[in-house]
């Protein structure tokens, strides 16, 4: 008897058992399908930002960096524009510069500075060409004295030999008149008065003036070795004290 309600008991279990199994196994097929669905029916519903987030084409890589500035190094000279520049600081080193030692007097005799090496001793600077140069004499020209300068009364003074006081006119004297006589004159290469002209000066002293002045006498003016005749202006004073 009791072995009967184990069997029975078996053959249920086992009968209640395969229809929880398919019912369970259903209800997640059902429930895989329901939600694969959803999503297919109601596009709405996915979130669009993590979309376009995968629609975006990705942003282009930075550009390359600008290359390195080139280094200017700044040479200090002491010549500026030519001319040499007083140093700022002492330099720590001083050079020396050394020069190359002449040649010995046999080396030189031998041969001119410039030769061409292996040549005949004794040549000339310049080579031939050189020395129809230095064997030719050059004339220099001379230069051309003029016949005639202007110079100042002061020069002529100096060269003035003989001098002839005029004579006061007495109508002057009466007059009281003086004053001085300013004339242009020109000294000849012999020393002697020519082209006397009045400048100014009182008419009654002038002619007294021009009488005196025709009788002075002057050393030759040298110019470049040779005389030359000379413009100047003389002036005489007439005064009543001395007259």
């Amino acid at each position: 008897m009791f072995e009967d309600s184990l069997i029975e008991s078996g053959g249920k279990l086992k009968t209640k058992r395969g229809m929880t199994t398919f019912l369970s196994f259903s209800f997640q097929v059902g429930l895989v399908a329901v939600l694969i669905l959803i999503p297919l029916l109601y596009t709405e519903a996915l979130p669009k930002q993590q979309l376009m987030t995968f629609l975006v084409a990705p942003p282009p890589p930075p550009p390359p960096p600008p290359p390195a500035a080139a280094v200017v190094k700044i040479v200090q000279t002491d010549v500026v524009n030519g001319q040499l520049r007083t140093p700022t600081k002492i330099p720590k080193e001083v050079k020396m510069i050394k020069e190359e030692e002449a040649p010995p007097p046999s080396m030189a005799a031998a041969g001119v500075v410039g030769g061409v090496p292996g040549g005949v001793p004794g040549g000339q600077m310049g080579g031939v060409i050189g020395g129809i140069i230095s064997s030719t004499p050059v004339a220099v020209p001379k230069a051309a004295t003029p016949t005639r300068v202007r110079v100042s009364q002061g020069v002529t003074a100096g060269l003035l030999t003989r001098k002839v006081q005029p004579t006061y006119p007495p109508l002057a004297r009466q007059a009281r008149i003086q004053g001085a006589v300013v004339l242009q004159a020109e000294i000849s290469k012999e020393g002697a008065i020519q082209n006397l002209s009045l400048i100014s000066g009182h008419p009654m002293l002038a002619p007294a003036a021009i009488d005196a002045v025709k009788q002075w006498r002057y050393r030759p003016y040298i110019l470049n070795g040779e005389p030359v005749a000379v413009e100047t202006q003389i002036t005489v004073n007439f005064t009543l004290s001395g007259g």
